[in-house]
């Protein structure tokens, strides 16, 4: 499926040290932000147990549903090895954030988007749920790590989860996945982490 926010980087596969170069490179074409849209549907899914997919297996995953012609997400559980402070060097201020970056899903690895929490809806973005906004607009990105705390309430994904039309559908009917309303509270939790990529997953070729 077409992703609602285009990337500007090009990532082919996961290693830490070209990651974070191709992130620094491309810093002046971030993905724009969606266009303005109706109100978000979105709810939480919650992987069972034995879920086969590594990239999956063990996550929580916000998913919303009129960002394009099928469910888009981002997995909100899986912090990678990349400190924040790494896709801007530039903000000194943030050497010492231990924040990490979040493993959005593996569609698009490359975009990057963001969910943060606001009291009034912000300009460029869009309501994920009741005072959680979701964006890709890089000038607000940089607002809001310029506050005093800058990672307070905001998490920063690369990728996203997607599906084709009706493939959701089927997985929750074969009880691949738990529904829980998406809510502020849960989006935000710091229980539950799941590095990405997993210590567990399992190697290929296995």
């Amino acid at each position: 499926m077409t992703s609602p926010v285009r990337s500007g980087f090009c990532l082919r596969r996961y290693v830490a040290g070209a990651l974070c170069a191709l992130l620094l490179l491309s810093g002046s074409s971030w993905p724009k932000s969606a266009p303005e849209a109706k109100p978000l549907t979105a709810i939480l899914l919650i992987a069972r147990d034995d879920l086969p997919d590594s990239n999956f297996a063990a996550s929580v995953v916000l998913v919303m549903n009129n960002l394009g012609p099928a469910p888009v997400g981002v997995i909100i559980n899986r912090p990678m090895p990349i400190p924040v402070s790494r896709l801007f060097p530039d903000l000194k201020r943030l050497a010492k954030v231990r924040d990490k970056v979040y493993f959005g899903g593996p569609v698009d690895f490359g975009s990057v988007w963001f969910l943060f929490r606001a009291a009034a809806p912000p300009e460029h973005a869009i309501q994920a749920c009741d005072g959680v906004y979701l964006s890709a607009d890089r000038q607000l990105l940089l607002q809001l790590l310029g506050r005093d705390n800058p990672v307070d309430s905001l998490r920063i994904f690369v990728g996203h989860a997607g599906w084709a039309p009706g493939q959701l559908e089927a997985e929750i009917a074969r009880r691949d996945w738990t529904l829980k309303r998406a809510e502020m509270e849960a989006i935000f939790s710091d229980k539950s982490q799941h590095p990405w990529p997993s210590p567990q997953a399992p190697k290929r070729g296995t």
